[in-house]
């Protein structure tokens, strides 16, 4: 398994990992608490976003930006496939805790089935003028409620 160090060298090396979680190192803990690094080499913009329970973000790709994902509290079902395929997208979750990683030209969807916060960092500047023109828009996810509660995903672009 890779260290976070060696992910992000393949990453700064434009050698993306198959990988999409984001192996963390073990903290550094004493008296005071504990100290995670998240990630030890470079990115331009970092950005906290939140998400109410039932959202679906992103549902695009980038064509030069990667970013990594670093969730705070909650749930994120991760969505990802090649840009340009119609297979049917691969699906991991990502609890609080945790970290994932989405390189350029990959078609990405998040749902988030309870209350989510996360930190993205990511490789250009990620105001919303450069950051819509970088991506593309695709419907790789969607949501619709359940009559008994909670949602259901739905692949509507692989089938």
């Amino acid at each position: 398994m890779l260290s976070n160090r060696e992910f992000s060298a393949l990453v700064d090396a434009e050698k993306y990992p198959e990988q999409v979680g984001v192996p963390l190192d073990a903290p550094f803990v004493n008296a005071n608490g504990a100290i995670q690094n998240l990630l030890l080499e470079r990115f331009t913009s970092a950005a906290i976003i939140t998400s109410v329970p039932g959202s679906v973000r992103a549902n695009h790709y980038h064509k030069t930006d990667w970013h990594y994902s670093y969730v705070i509290k909650g749930t994120v079902e991760y969505y990802w496939r090649p840009a340009g395929t119609k297979t049917e997208p691969k699906c991991e979750r990502f609890p609080g805790g945790t970290m994932f990683f989405t390189p350029p030209l990959v078609e990405h969807a998040m749902f988030f089935p309870e209350e989510t916060s996360f930190i993205t960092f990511a490789k250009n500047i990620r105001d919303h003028q450069n950051h819509e023109a970088d991506l593309v828009r695709v419907k790789l996810v969607e949501v619709q409620p359940k009559p008994e509660g909670g949602w259901r995903v739905l692949l509507p672009s692989s089938s």
